[in-house]
Parts: C-alpha cells; structure tokens; sequence
C-alpha cells in the first residue's frame, strides 16, 4: 500500500513540474528587484505584491507596476490576485510607456475589480477600451477608419469598441461571476498567442479576443498591474510566473 501511495504522490508531483514546466517566477516575495513602480503605491507585504491607494495618495491618473524583464509577445502569465471590494485594478500585458505620464502604460488588460463587475473581461487601457466583457468571443475587424487618436475614439460608445462582433459564448457573465471569489485569493492564466488573447480566472476561460486591428492591436509590450483611480483600496498579488 505505501509503494502504491509513493508511486501516486510520484505521479502527483511530476504532473505538476511537467504542467509547470517553462515557467519562471518573475517576483520573489521580498523585493520589487526587476520592477519600475512609484513607491506610494507598490510594497511587499507578507510575502506579496501589495498596491495601495490611501487617503493621503488618491490618484489622478491610473498608476501601474511594469516588469522590467522584457516586453513579452506570445507567453503564458499565471498568478495570484486578492481585492478588496472597493478596488480596481488589472493585469496589463503588451503594452506601451505613455509619454509624459510617469508610470502609465497604454494596451490590453485582463481586468479585475473588487465587486466582479468586470473581472474577466478584456480591457484596453487608453485605447479602444472594452473588446469583450466577460463570457464573450469577440472577433476585432480591421480598422479602416480615420488613423489619429481622435478617429479611434470616435469608435467608443459606451466605454466599448464598436468594432468588435461576438462570435461564441463562455456562459453568462452572471453565472461566471459565481466561480470568482470576494476579497480573497483568485487564480489568472492569461494565454496570449499571436491574435487571441484568453483571459482564465481559477481555471476557467472568461473571455477569448481574436484580435484581427492591425492598427490598433500590439504584438508584444510591457507586463504590469495597476491602481485605479479612485477611492482607497488595496490589490495582491502572488506566485506571479510567466512562460514564453
């Protein structure tokens, strides 16, 4: 019975490396080492990657944390989040510095909120803005329309791209909601290969974006998180590893 109970624990173990297999942690549970970030706002704390808005340090614009390891094109992140309700905040991926505002980033973003209205979801910070709420398929149609930022803009309506067409569903953003945990510790697994993009809270697919804008869309970019603008709140993070 123990050789029987050694060779399961055996298996176990391997299928976990082999799953594993590829990825490297980018943050150790002491120190920010590798990472550019306004010290008001980022710290370790317990082990995790602690952002915080306080009353004494509202924002005015969003502030994010950028790994400093590369800019990342085709890859696999996996983590760790906790949020408190009041909170707002996100995994931001392929994106760019934005000029004249320090500690800014512009691209997409797995986003993540403390009351679940949009975890899940794919968000573009400063660009075309939501390209699929949670439960969605979406397929980004090429932009034909005016190139200058006021032209992209001018394809917003209601915080979201017009170009954009649901082509499947993952279930209801309700029924989804369900599987994500309130102010405690969630599982990510961003799978971003070429066009599509998925977004996995606790193992399961939330939203899927193939992203056909060659325009607008990015091959490859920063990694980050953010605070939002807002009230006072606090995001965590842990076993922060990506594989590319």
């Amino acid at each position: 019975m123990l050789a029987a109970l050694l060779i399961v624990a055996s298996q176990a173990t391997s299928g976990a490396q082999k799953k594993e297999k590829g990825f490297v942690s980018i943050f150790d549970g002491k120190t920010l080492k590798g990472w550019e970030y306004d010290a008001k706002y980022w710290r370790v704390e317990n082990g995790n990657l602690v952002g915080e808005i306080t009353p004494e340090t509202l924002l005015k614009t969003n502030s994010f944390i950028v790994w400093q390891g590369g800019q990342p094109a085709d890859f696999e992140f996996k983590g760790s989040f906790k949020i408190q309700q009041s909170g707002n905040s996100g995994i931001q991926y392929r994106s760019e510095k934005v000029e004249d505002v320090p500690n800014a980033l512009r691209g997409y973003q797995a986003d993540i909120d403390g009351k679940n209205t949009y975890t899940g979801q794919n968000y573009e910070e400063r660009r075309r803005t939501t390209l699929a709420y949670r439960g969605q398929k979406t397929v980004i149609k090429e932009y034909t329309g005016d190139k200058t930022p006021e032209g992209v803009r001018s394809n917003i309506k209601a915080n979201a791209w017009t170009g954009f067409e649901v082509t499947g569903s993952l279930g209801s953003s309700d029924s989804l909601k369900t599987l994500i945990k309130s102010e405690d510790w969630n599982t990510f697994h961003l799978v971003i290969k070429g066009n599509r993009l998925q977004h996995y809270i606790n193992g399961v697919l939330m939203s899927e974006v193939t992203d056909n804008d060659t325009y607008n869309g990015r091959k490859k970019g920063y990694l980050g998180m953010q605070v939002h603008v807002g009230p006072p709140m606090k995001v965590e993070f842990k076993d922060l590893r990506i594989k590319q």
